[in-house]
């Protein structure tokens, strides 16, 4: 019998193929909400340099060409997102808007070309396991298998998703905003200055990270302000506890 034994990475890269056959194929030209946590809701994201990671995977990722951050000179996020000459080929999937958390993510994206989003994410999940399983040395999964999906049918539950995905991390800095309790106002200024979510950019704060996403204004007649968009979800989460 043949001593040969099939790479670890590989193995791990077999049984997300065998997963990602079962799943419902998604129709291009639809948008997606798409999310994961940490294996065991273990920390996925321990330091600055971890969020950073991911957030260049996002943008390095998305694209036909494999993109190594591991070659490059300067992998900073920084680096990468003003670096005009990166070839990432073209896009696989449009990234609407994004949350990180610290033991989980959030993204809204569409469906641009057939199994975008699978190869997406799977480029994405992969990079950030193997970054962070050498960084911390470490083995074995780190995300809680391959990531979920659900289909946005229209418009307003696209509005919904967006906005959901969007105030997400409001729960780090206001255990009880959904009750309405806590400063409201300094929420949304926390809200703002928290450096991985797209929402400064959703609201038209020009900056680098506005390179991983793309601009929604046209699915809205008007852009809400922050203000507007705390106020709907509190309402909508009242109504929705009532009737628990």
């Amino acid at each position: 019998m043949s001593n040969f034994q099939l790479p670890r990475f590989n193995l791990g890269m077999l049984c997300y193929a065998v997963v990602m056959a079962t799943r419902r194929p998604m129709a291009v030209g639809e948008w997606y909400h798409c999310f994961n946590r940490g294996v065991d809701k273990r920390r996925i994201f321990e330091t600055t340099a971890d969020y950073e990671r991911f957030l260049s995977l996002l943008y390095v990722s998305n694209g036909v060409k494999n993109v190594r951050l591991a070659d490059r000179y300067d992998s900073s996020l920084s680096a990468v997102l003003a670096d005009n000459l990166l070839d990432r080929g073209e896009p696989l999937v449009e990234l609407g808007v994004y949350t990180l958390m610290p033991n989980h993510f959030y993204l809204v994206c569409r469906e641009v070309r057939d199994k975008g989003i699978a190869t997406f994410m799977q480029k994405v999940c992969t990079g950030y396991t193997m970054y962070f399983n050498k960084k911390q040395q470490r083995t074995g999964s780190l995300l809680a298998g391959t990531f979920k999906s659900k289909h946005v049918g229209d418009d307003q539950y696209f509005k919904k998703v967006v906005s959901y995905v969007l105030l997400n991390h409001a729960e780090l800095f206001e255990p009880k905003w959904k009750e309405g309790r806590g400063d409201i106002a300094l929420l949304g200024e926390k809200l703002l200055q928290y450096p991985y979510s797209s929402l400064s950019d959703f609201l038209g704060t020009q900056r680098l990270q506005g390179n991983i996403v793309s601009n929604l204004s046209e699915y809205y007649d008007k852009i809400p302000s922050l203000e507007d968009m705390i106020y709907e979800a509190h309402e909508y989460y009242e109504e929705h506890s009532s009737k628990v």
